[in-house]
Formats: structure tokens, sequence, C-alpha cells
């Protein structure tokens, strides 16, 4: 489970989360169940925290 810290980061990965990054550079969060997208970032910049679908942390 990820903690926050308050010093701009957490420890540890979301659970049950994964990002990707759209043709448009915008991070796009899904649910590793469901594969439901959650969330879109309005800048370009990745969730925290949250792992990336390409790394294989996460599938």
């Amino acid at each position: 489970m990820a903690k926050n810290t308050g010093k701009g980061h957490r420890k540890g990965a979301v659970d049950k989360r994964s990002q990707f990054q759209r043709s448009d550079g915008r991070w796009v969060k899904r649910d590793t169940e469901t594969g439901q997208i959650i969330d879109v970032k309005s800048d370009n910049k990745p969730f925290k925290g949250v792992a990336k679908e390409k790394d294989n942390r996460r599938k």
C-alpha cells in the first residue's frame, strides 16, 4: 500500500492501479482488475506512485 510522506512523494506503489501514456502525451490511470479508465491527467506529467504498464510491475 502506498503511503504519503508529506514531502511530495509516496512510499510504495498504489495498489491495483497502472498508468499509460496516450498518443497525445496525457497520462491515463487504469484499474488493473477491471481495465476501466479511472482518470486522465491534464498536464503531461505521470501520476505519482502509480506503476507504468510498460515496466511490468503490475498486470
